[in-house]
């Protein structure tokens, strides 16, 4: 639930920047960063707290979806917001690269750790989505998971992948958003102007992604509405969207 970009967001562990942090594979070359100012978005109590649920999430059903997200990927993949890197670990074998944008400092030294373990290259750099540090049309699909929610300009950020994607490149999201009931809409409203943005790092629950994505350019060529956690009392939070959308040639 992290948004990302070209400064230097989430940084390191033990205040030590990463940047980039790359995990060399032979024979395979990634897209390098552009050099440009970088800026962490620094959450050091919902990084801590994130970093722990995301593994009893991930238990309870969304790796599942995390799998189901990336498996129509190939080529080199933008994932941007990757927090503590617990997608990469599901790339199928037909991505020959990864590059991964995260703007907040212990998550990102996270996200280094798990590279080192991924079965397709990862490197991991600091930035955020409205800003990527990296060059024009230089991917062949981007990552959206759990992102949008948090992202100060959501706007910015797709316009951003829409740069770095090469025309008729693929856009995949998961992302949780605005509710189907008019009631839970209403819990949502309150919930993102009260509690829920200082208890979630920065993350808003009356979110439209789908809207979001066709607004900026691309065209939705599949999506899943789907329910996480599938409670019996639904959560602000639970709406979710699972998609792909692509950019114009």
């Amino acid at each position: 639930m992290t948004g990302t970009g070209g400064r230097r967001r989430r940084g390191c562990t033990g205040g030590v920047p990463h940047w980039p942090v790359p995990v060399h594979h032979p024979g395979v070359s990634l897209p390098a960063p552009v050099p440009s100012p970088a800026r962490d978005r620094r959450r050091p109590v919902f990084s801590r707290l994130y970093a722990r649920i995301s593994e009893g999430m991930d238990a309870e059903g969304l790796g599942e979806l995390r799998s189901e997200l990336l498996a129509p990927l190939s080529g080199r993949v933008v994932e941007v917001g990757c927090g503590n890197g617990r997608n990469f670990a599901r790339y199928p074998s037909a991505v020959t690269g990864v590059t991964a944008v995260e703007p907040e400092p212990h998550l990102r030294g996270l996200a280094s750790r798990a590279a080192a373990g991924a079965p397709v290259p990862v490197t991991v750099v600091p930035g955020t989505a409205e800003a990527l540090p990296l060059p024009d049309a230089a991917f062949d699909a981007a990552v959206l998971c759990l992102v949008l929610c948090s992202l100060p300009d959501r706007a910015g950020g797709l316009a951003e992948l829409g740069r770095v994607l090469r025309p008729g490149g693929t856009l995949v999201f998961l992302e949780h958003g605005l509710a189907p009931t008019r009631r839970l809409r209403a819990v949502q409203r309150v919930a993102d102007a009260t509690v829920w943005p200082l208890l979630a790092g920065g993350c808003h629950t009356a979110v439209d992604p789908v809207g979001l994505v066709e607004q900026a350019g691309f065209e939705v060529t599949a999506l899943r509405r789907l329910r996480f956690p599938d409670s019996r009392v639904p959560l602000p939070a639970a709406p979710h969207v699972l998609g792909a959308a692509r950019r114009p040639a």
